[in-house]
């Protein structure tokens, strides 16, 4: 597949990925992530693997509602491992009280080819704002 195939394949990954915060489905997060994916958000602890995967992301949308969209702002493909810079900008909705709060991050994402479809390997963000 030539490379810009490879990153239109890759921004589908990064949308679904959008997607699956903005219904809290963790399920379809988990289809997201490679085996061994590993999850570093901002304030909490580091996620390895699919069962601190499905625990972190149960944990924080039992907590939080997501409204964000993202915006691609960088994909580069060598082989089958991708990186990808992302900025997203919404807001996040506290469950406990239905207050909304605005939300601006910076994302980096380290995808790799897993049965050959491209899958979130490493996710790190942190506040922009």
């Amino acid at each position: 597949m030539e490379n810009s195939a490879e990153k239109a394949s890759i921004e589908n990954v990064l949308n679904s990925y959008g997607d699956a915060l903005n219904t809290a489905d963790v399920s379809k997060v988990l289809q997201i992530y490679t085996q061994d994916g590993v999850f570093m958000p901002t304030t909490l602890p580091t996620a390895t693997g699919t069962e601190q995967l499905k625990e972190s992301y149960s944990n924080i949308f039992k907590t939080i509602r997501l409204n964000v969209k993202f915006n691609i702002e960088e994909v580069l493909v060598n082989g089958d491992v991708a990186f990808a810079r992302t900025s997203s900008k919404g807001n996040v909705i506290i469950n406990a009280t239905d207050q909304s709060i605005p939300e601006e991050n910076r994302e980096f994402f380290l995808l790799k080819k897993e049965n050959g479809e491209w899958k979130i390997s490493r996710y790190m963000f942190n506040k922009s704002e």
